[in-house]
């Protein structure tokens, strides 16, 4: 499985309004070998989607415009249920957590987080961990 990961080239949309995660994320992702897309609010966030089919998405819940919750409906309902969503967040209360994986979250991170577990969390829901 390590060969597919060098393979083939994965594009990941980071859908955050803290300018230091985004970064961080991104500087982070792109370090290991994928192509990231950034959006620093939801309304940038579903721009992008209309107009590219990441591998996988990682969003914040609270943001301008489109929240979260919105941005993983979206990709679920218009992009296919095959395309994984990581949903991050500094509330880690459970209505919260229950709304967005009923609406098809594949994972849940509480913020602050540590890199290196997204990381594996970003390979295991791409097939490469």
């Amino acid at each position: 499985m390590e060969s597919e990961s060098k393979s083939r080239s994965y594009t990941i949309l980071i859908a955050e309004d803290e300018t230091l995660v985004l970064k961080m994320l991104s500087y982070r992702l792109q370090k290991e070998g994928y192509n990231v897309l950034t959006a620093s609010d939801g309304k940038q966030a579903m721009e992008c989607l209309r107009t590219s089919t990441p591998d996988l998405v990682i969003t914040d819940l609270m943001m301008p415009y489109h929240n979260g919750l919105e941005v993983l409906e979206y990709v679920k309902k218009s992009l296919g249920n095959c395309i994984p969503v990581i949903v991050l967040s500094a509330s880690g209360q459970e209505p919260t957590v229950l709304k967005a994986f009923s609406l098809g979250a594949d994972d849940f991170a509480l913020k602050p987080f540590s890199p290196n577990e997204l990381v594996h969390r970003v390979r295991k829901h791409l097939g490469i961990a």
